[in-house]
């Protein structure tokens, strides 16, 4: 059952922001954080880069810097508009689910990186050592639960979804 209500816009636009300011708090791109909610709050399945531009207020160099990065993170999947030069940006399915996964690739490459500089900074026994083999042996332990987790939440997902039906 859908139910239809009134959309407040003014409360959507301070989620947009509110959120865009939590994740640049934590060193994402604001402007990119503006785009992925303006996406999610969308009715429209995907917005224009002039229809992002116009909802934020922002210049069209913002909003092709921040799709850019939103796409290489799989946050954001860009297509053509038929019969247009024009391309629609909208979210990857199962943003968030895609957005980790590709994280883990991320993850090998600190993990991989970190390997190769031990050598460079004395080996692990070093004080510098010591803090880059504990950075490693983090993203290490992360990396190698984030399979088990992806698969918990596709499983919490499809339960929550037969629930609904």
């Amino acid at each position: 059952m859908v139910t239809v209500t009134t959309r407040d816009e003014e409360a959507v636009r301070g989620f947009v922001e509110r959120l865009a300011l939590l994740f640049a708090d934590w060193g994402f791109p604001r402007m990119a954080a503006r785009v992925l909610f303006a996406l999610m709050t969308a009715e429209a399945p995907g917005l224009t880069a002039n229809e992002l531009a116009e909802r934020l207020d922002a210049s069209a160099a913002a909003i092709s810097g921040a799709v850019r990065y939103l796409g290489q993170l799989g946050f954001v999947v860009r297509e053509p508009v038929p019969g247009s030069r024009r391309d629609l940006y909208r979210l990857r399915d199962h943003t968030w689910y895609a957005g980790t996964a590709t994280a883990v690739q991320f993850y090998d490459l600190v993990i991989s990186a970190a390997d190769e500089v031990l050598g460079a900074v004395g080996g692990p026994d070093t004080t510098v050592g010591e803090r880059v083999a504990e950075m490693r042996d983090f993203f290490a332990f992360v990396r190698s639960r984030v399979p088990a987790l992806l698969d918990e939440w596709q499983a919490a997902r499809q339960a929550r979804a037969r629930a609904r039906d």
